[in-house]
């Protein structure tokens, strides 16, 4: 039977430039791919906004956290183009990841044990986060360029990314005064205060701006570092983006030393609020835009030199000066 135009037209389109099979080596060692995959479940926490900036819609992916019914936040919905992908909650199902055939498992930055990755490998080839990093640490660029890859889409992949470093870059140029000031994403969690160290994504945005982490933020084993209340030295820094606190702002508004920080007094702190920090935690291809048209403006703000400048975000918290 001849298939109709409408038919052909709704066809995968074959990889352009980049052959198969590809091999991902990993730390669980390696992962051979035959084709580029029409089938694709996603068991990264953030790895689907990669996979949708590509133009492949996941039949499965990991939930993460919020209330976003498809499992993906706002700048990730229109690329659903309409779509309802499998949302897999709590704990890895490897009987509902089975049932949906995949021909590739993206696990990149997903936190799978060497046990779960032997069986996800028995259900479609598995592709783990690179040995070299962290459970949730891969730099963002590596993270979209392993999922380019793995769809048969490296070049597009490589075109994001270059449009991305672009603005990063174009940032930098605008803002000479950024260069080397220092630079901290911090929150108050449960009363605690701490700050996201190397390596973790909120950290990368602030980095790639050209802010620089504070000596003892720059190493660790963990992406984040809590201090005690009663010593803030390390938050007094040029830039203090405070990562969204939840629904009660009052203990951050309240954390006595806070006003002590010659950035409190002098207006700058930038605050993250639930959306732009999730924007933030995801860095992605889709997420990462979406942070720099926000961000850039309330940084802006905060490192005019002018305390009396409002900071938009910090003055809706309740945490202007």
């Amino acid at each position: 039977m001849r298939l109709s135009l409408l038919a052909l037209a709704l066809l995968p389109l074959p990889a352009l430039g980049q052959s198969f099979p590809q091999a991902f080596t990993h730390r669980y060692g390696e992962t051979l791919l035959p084709a580029a995959p029409e089938r694709v479940v996603s068991l990264g926490y953030v790895g689907h906004d990669n996979i949708l900036a590509l133009g492949v819609v996941p039949v499965g992916l990991r939930y993460w956290y919020g209330d976003n019914p498809d499992g993906v936040w706002p700048w990730a919905e229109p690329a659903l183009q309409g779509q309802h992908p499998i949302v897999l909650r709590g704990e890895v199902s490897l009987e509902r990841i089975a049932v949906l055939d995949p021909d590739v498992i993206i696990a990149v930055s997903s936190g799978i044990t060497a046990e779960e990755y032997a069986v996800l490998s028995r259900i479609a080839p598995t592709i783990a986060s690179e040995a070299q990093y962290g459970d949730f640490t891969s730099p963002w660029q590596v993270h979209a360029r392993t999922i380019g890859r793995a769809l048969g889409r490296e070049a597009e992949a490589e075109a994001q990314i270059a449009a991305i470093k672009a603005r990063f870059a174009a940032i930098r140029e605008d803002h000479p005064d950024w260069q080397g000031a220092s630079g901290i994403a911090a929150y108050l969690w449960a009363g605690s205060p701490g700050a996201f160290t190397a390596g973790d994504g909120r950290v990368e945005i602030l980095q790639d701006m050209g802010f620089a982490l504070p000596a003892a933020l720059a190493t660790g084993s963990s992406f984040f570092t809590e201090f005690s209340s009663e010593d803030l030295s390390i938050f007094d820094t040029d830039l203090l983006v405070w990562i969204n606190a939840g629904d009660d702002l009052a203990p951050l508004r309240n954390l006595t030393l806070r006003k002590t920080l010659a950035a409190h007094r002098e207006g700058r702190e930038v605050y993250a609020d639930y959306l732009l920090a999730g924007a933030m935690a995801h860095g992605t291809l889709l997420s990462l835009p979406w942070t720099l048209d926000r961000l850039v403006p309330q940084i802006e703000a905060a490192m005019d030199g002018d305390p009396a400048t409002p900071v938009s975000s910090a003055a809706e918290a309740g945490l202007a000066p």
